[in-house]
């Protein structure tokens, strides 16, 4: 097993690398606007996940796995030669979950500002039910 420093230097230097390839190298007109946001590798240096989004549609992400599927061996190759390492590490591409996290917590957040808009306008509207201060005061004139 690597040492945990050096595999995170791994994982850097392949997102840099896997992400310049992508950019300048592949050429496919199935490739959308591809953003590499996290490589993961392995204790032992042999696998390497690599996260990425895609700014388009469900159509568009397709279209691009597709692409970085089939682009995979020279991407890897490139990662190899890049690395400089014995063992080049196996390339898995995974779609990243972070755009649809971050619109389910902007839903989250719009309802609750909209539930605290009711709340305060309830707050505005809203009288004592009985007397303002329901609790009993001892009297100035009562000295027992």
């Amino acid at each position: 097993m690597a040492d945990p420093a050096r595999a995170r230097k791994i994982a850097e230097r392949t997102k840099t690398l896997v992400a310049d390839f992508i950019e300048r190298r592949v050429k496919d007109e199935r490739l959308g606007f591809v953003t590499v946001t996290d490589v993961r590798v392995t204790g032992d240096l042999q696998h390497a996940s690599i996260f990425y989004t895609v700014f388009g549609s469900d159509d568009e992400r397709a279209n691009t796995a597709a692409a970085l599927e089939d682009w995979r061996g020279r991407i890897r190759s490139h990662v190899g030669k890049g690395l400089g390492i014995r063992l080049t590490p196996s390339l898995e591409f995974i779609p990243d979950a972070i755009p649809e996290g971050a619109a389910h917590i902007e839903e989250a957040l719009k309802a609750a500002r909209e539930r605290d808009e009711e709340l305060a306008q309830a707050k505005a509207s809203a009288r004592y039910a009985g007397d303002e201060d329901p609790y009993k005061k001892p009297v100035a004139g009562d000295d027992e």
